[in-house]
């Protein structure tokens, strides 16, 4: 834990003892970059003014802590955060000082709905449409434009929460680079991961194998009891990728059908590998590089296999398709979430209280941070920030 002498010093300008009895709403800031577990604060501001035209308030519910999330506080990240503003009647630092607000997904509620909104309603559940909102807050005014309402019922706030990262970059991958049908199969590393068990769980349900490549373990019985329990065809470690037998078990799985998608969260020589194991066309999408190792692919696989390969990055997928489009992926997402084809994440819920200082909730917030960085919590984190009625 933090030491408070540390968080008194460092949060001076803004104590409670400072905040109106109006400033019921918190946000989880920071105005300058750096180690999350240093530079995060927690800040109270005013209750929301009623929502000008075309505006909605909403209400945070639950937001996750992703791992970009982390990197866009420390400067690292191409994403930018677009929600800024002084904030001065926070109380915090001097006028003019900008303040950015982390997280960029988050499930909210609508409380209030300004004049010429359409296709929202009051308690309607609301994901985020435009990256980098800010979404560790409790509530905030917003266009209606920048948020999607979520379609179907009987989802639970945790599927609402993660919907619009994780999954979305799953269901892209395995529909905008090759048409699949029904027996098809993909191959993809890094198959532990977040996306990676949204590839499982999503290609599943649209009747497409998978052969899931992980890094290898003394027990490897537990993960293949939890990834074919998501529906995974085949599990593997990258350790087989060496076994010279393993294209004829392939070819065998498949019944000589070639892999034409494979999907690399990870770079380095088990990619490399992997890549060969690809059929003839085949593209292999890249989404990530875990090892921070660089791809190589050889030229004999562009030459005689014809191999296209492609980066995708969820959010410029979201700025360059329409409103129609997002609304549609998200309406196909809710759909399999509430009839059970994709699990909610295993989380953890950290909930800010409405009685705690902001002395407090600063302790708890980069207490947090510093765990995660240790790798103490094993399940997504997810925010719950309470009004402020200390």
């Amino acid at each position: 834990m933090f030491s408070r002498t540390v968080i008194r010093s460092a949060t001076r300008s803004f104590s409670t003892s400072t905040v109106a009895l109006n400033h019921a709403n918190r946000a989880i800031a920071y105005t300058q970059n750096g180690d999350p577990a240093e530079v995060l604060n927690v800040i109270t501001y005013p209750k929301l003014s009623p929502p000008s035209p075309n505006t909605v308030n909403i209400k945070f519910i639950l937001s996750p802590i992703n791992p970009a999330d982390i990197n866009t506080i420390e400067g690292v990240y191409p994403a930018k955060p677009s929600w800024t503003s002084d904030l001065a009647s926070s109380g915090w630092g001097s006028k003019g000082k900008q303040v950015y607000v982390g997280g960029n997904e988050g499930l909210a509620k609508v409380v209030e709905v300004g004049e010429g909104v359409e296709g929202l309603k009051k308690d309607d559940w609301v994901v985020m449409d435009k990256p980098q909102l800010g979404t560790w807050a409790t509530s905030r005014n917003v266009s209606f434009e920048d948020v999607i309402r979520l379609p179907a019922t009987g989802l639970t706030e945790a599927h609402g929460a993660t919907m619009t990262v994780n999954p979305t970059t799953a269901y892209n991958m395995l529909h905008n680079f090759v048409k699949l049908n029904q027996g098809d199969w993909v191959v993809q590393n890094g198959a532990n991961s977040a996306v990676g068990q949204l590839v499982i769980q999503i290609a599943k349900a649209l009747g497409i194998n998978t052969i899931n490549l992980v890094r290898p373990r003394e027990d490897m019985a537990p993960l293949h009891r939890q990834l074919e329990g998501l529906g995974a065809n085949k599990v593997l470690t990258y350790d087989e990728l060496n076994d010279k037998s393993l294209r004829g078990k392939i070819k065998e799985w498949t019944n000589g059908k070639g892999i034409r998608l494979g999907l690399n969260c990870v770079g380095g020589d088990s990619t490399t590998a992997m890549a060969k194991l690809l059929g003839q066309d085949a593209h292999l999408v890249s989404y990530g590089a875990m090892s921070k190792q660089p791809l190589s692919l050889p030229t004999s696989l562009h030459i005689f296999k014809n191999l296209t390969s492609h980066g995708f990055w969820q959010s410029n997928w979201t700025k360059t398709h329409s409103r129609a489009e997002k609304e549609q992926l998200i309406g196909d997402l809710a759909t399999m979430m509430r009839d059970g084809k994709i699990k909610a994440a295993d989380h953890v819920v950290v909930t800010i209280g409405g009685q705690e200082t902001n002395e407090e909730a600063i302790e708890k917030v980069r207490d947090v941070f510093s765990r995660m960085a240790q790798g103490k919590f094993g399940k997504k984190v997810l925010l719950r920030l309470e009004d402020f009625s200390g």
